[in-house]
């Protein structure tokens, strides 16, 4: 009967052990080496992400800066709207306004022409020429607080900004150009002429012309 001998069980048993722990290492080194893998693996999706991550933020914050842009121009344009109608409305609004008291202007005309020309004779005509009066202050009084002032060009020089010249008087008591009479008044609104003033003008005095038996007279002598 064969039996082995304690020595070679001995040998078995070594390279038993030494077989099994060679597959211990290379268990060890596979595991290291798809730890690593994996590592490696988690490393490159991790990259990938944030490069993902970092392109989406550029491209909101490009369409956020997109978006303020529009934003701040439809704001300028909303202004720029806001500010042309209002002005718009000014201008009409006061067009408006100096066509309005244009209509009413001949009728400050005409109280003061009678005013100026009927004097009354009784008590009666007095009392009557009072009534008109006080509607013409009252009317002078509401233009007045809509900002229409009198021109006085009396003694001014001419502005054909200001004045229309209908009547020119030769004079040497005034300098040429000058404003001797307000014909018809002119008025202001505000700062812009609402009506020229019809004025009369100072003209140069032409000189006198000799009479001919004045110049032989003053020839012989």
């Amino acid at each position: 009967m064969n039996s082995d001998s304690p020595e070679q069980i001995n040998t078995n048993a070594s390279g038993s052990e030494v077989t099994d722990q060679a597959v211990a290492t290379n268990d060890v080194t596979d595991t290291a080496s798809t730890s690593d893998n994996s590592v490696n693996t988690d490393a490159g999706t991790s990259d990938s992400v944030n490069t993902q991550l970092a392109q989406q933020i550029d491209s909101l914050k490009a369409q956020l800066e997109a978006s303020s842009s529009q934003y701040m121009r439809l704001v300028a344009d909303f202004d720029n709207y806001r500010k042309r109608t209002q002005k718009e409305k000014d201008e009409l609004d006061a067009q408006v306004k100096r066509n309005t008291i244009t209509e009413l202007l001949p009728v400050v005309d005409n109280f003061e022409r009678a005013r100026a020309h009927i004097k009354p004779q009784n008590d009666a005509e007095m009392a009557i020429h009072k009534s008109y009066q006080g509607v013409y202050k009252q009317l002078v009084d509401s233009l007045k607080r809509l900002g229409v002032s009198p021109m006085r060009p009396e003694g001014q020089p001419f502005d054909p900004n200001l004045h229309e010249a209908v009547l020119r008087e030769p004079t040497d008591e005034h300098p040429e150009g000058t404003v001797l009479e307000e014909l018809v008044r002119g008025y202001f609104l505000g700062e812009r002429v609402l009506r020229h003033a019809m004025v009369k003008v100072a003209a140069p005095k032409e000189d006198t012309p000799v009479p001919d038996d004045v110049q032989s007279s003053s020839s012989d002598s």
